[in-house]
């Protein structure tokens, strides 16, 4: 009987020990990683994360964190087209999901397929079937997303706007009522940088001038860029910016916050990396040190990006790139990663209690809340009418002319295939 007794606890122990959770093993993978991104500076401590959980399970693997400074990928983005163009891609790297990749690299044949390795991943089911279909055509799905971040949104701090005796504007006639008399008390009312911010506030302002249904109709060329909707969005756009700062070209995204945070500017209208920019570098308490709302006008609507990561064909360490796209569409890379970028996870399971208030209340938004896609960050338009649109945007700071810049979109949005 004894000897029955011990077989069975032999079994019951065998039994535990398959179930149990197992540590991952590290790979067997040599050489290099090149990784390929904008994410340096305030946006560094997040890629850290993700690297270390890389090295972690690739300690064979010498990691090469190749980061091209300047917001929203502008600099970055002009580099990897010569290296793309001239045979030489870095083995994977950073590219905002939807038509900057699709439009450009896909339709030009050098991204791999990524569906056989969603596939093993399992994140058919992991990531939202709509954020699948951004990232993918009829032909494959090209690339793993890391992150969602939300462009339209509004950045106070609270106890100088009690100190200024005003409240955050819900809408932008709010705003156009209080904004004279912050002015008058040397108090910038927005606060705006270089020109891919001033692209930046501009979809906000149209976004709420033309509604959400107009917003979608201008991207599926349902609705004209010279019509009067567009036009009257570059007048209400004309009126906000009579409440900017004058030197906003010579300022990084950063350094425009940096004047909200200092009580210099009342309001700054960015994507949520501000708050991961304020979270993390200022040390700032999200609800207490720095307020938010939907960006005047929007509430209701969630205007999203995601930042993403994808193959090159000639990849030169491909094995290494494949390893480095696991941890990136991982529950533990995407929560490792999230919190200190300011962004929610692109996955269903993601743990919300290692989020803080500000990340918590942008995943309740992106799960109620009607979604539209960015111009700006690559998921509405293809870089021909993103690029394009920027150099409009210098023409408008400079003519203030909300026909000629509508004309201007209208014959872009032609070339563009739009």
């Amino acid at each position: 009987m004894k000897k029955a007794f011990a077989k069975m606890l032999i079994v019951f122990a065998a039994a535990l020990l398959i179930g149990a959770p197992q540590a991952a093993q590290a790979s067997d993978l040599k050489g290099e990683l090149e990784i390929f991104s904008w994410w340096a500076g305030d946006e560094g401590p997040a890629l850290d994360a993700l690297i270390e959980i890389y090295k972690k399970e690739n300690p064979g693997v010498k990691v090469i964190n190749a980061t091209v400074t300047g917001g929203s990928g502008v600099n970055a983005q002009a580099v990897l087209k010569t290296r793309m163009l001239g045979g030489e891609p870095p083995d994977s790297f950073q590219v905002h999901a939807g038509q900057e990749l699709i439009g450009t690299w896909v339709k030009a044949d050098r991204m791999e397929d990524l569906t056989p390795l969603f596939k093993e991943q399992g994140w058919l089911d992991a990531f939202p079937e709509g954020l699948i279909k951004l990232i993918g055509t009829d032909k494959g799905i090209w690339s793993v997303p890391v992150n969602v971040h939300r462009s339209n949104v509004m950045w106070y701090i609270p106890a100088n706007l009690k100190k200024w005796g005003v409240q955050a504007p819900k809408t932008w006639d709010d705003f156009l009522a209080i904004a004279p008399k912050l002015k008058a008390e040397g108090v910038v009312p927005l606060a705006l940088a270089q020109n891919w911010t001033a692209n930046h506030l501009w979809e906000s302002v149209a976004l709420a001038s033309m509604g959400a249904d107009n917003w979608d109709a201008l991207w599926a060329g349902k609705l004209s860029f010279d019509s009067p909707e567009v036009v009257k969005a570059w007048e209400l756009y004309g009126k906000v910016l009579q409440y900017t700062n004058s030197d906003a070209s010579s300022l990084s995204w950063q350094q425009a916050t940096d004047m909200v945070v200092d009580g210099r500017a009342a309001f700054n209208i960015m994507g949520d990396w501000a708050a991961g920019y304020m979270s993390t570098t200022k040390k700032l308490a999200p609800g207490e040190g720095y307020g938010w709302l939907a960006s005047p006008g929007t509430e209701g609507t969630f205007m999203f990006l995601a930042d993403s990561f994808g193959l090159p064909k000639g990849s030169p360490h491909r094995d290494n790139a494949v390893a480095w796209l696991k941890v990136l569409g991982s529950q533990e890379g995407s929560d490792a990663f999230n919190p200190l970028k300011g962004s929610i996870s692109a996955r269903k399971d993601s743990d919300l209690s290692k989020y803080n208030a500000y990340s918590q209340s942008a995943a309740k938004d992106w799960n109620s809340n009607r979604v539209v896609g960015s111009l700006v960050h690559g998921v509405a338009a293809n870089d021909t009418f993103k690029n394009g649109f920027a150099s409009i945007m210098e023409m408008f700071l400079k003519a203030k002319n909300p026909q000629a810049a509508a004309k201007a979109c209208a014959q872009l949005a032609k070339k563009a295939g739009i």
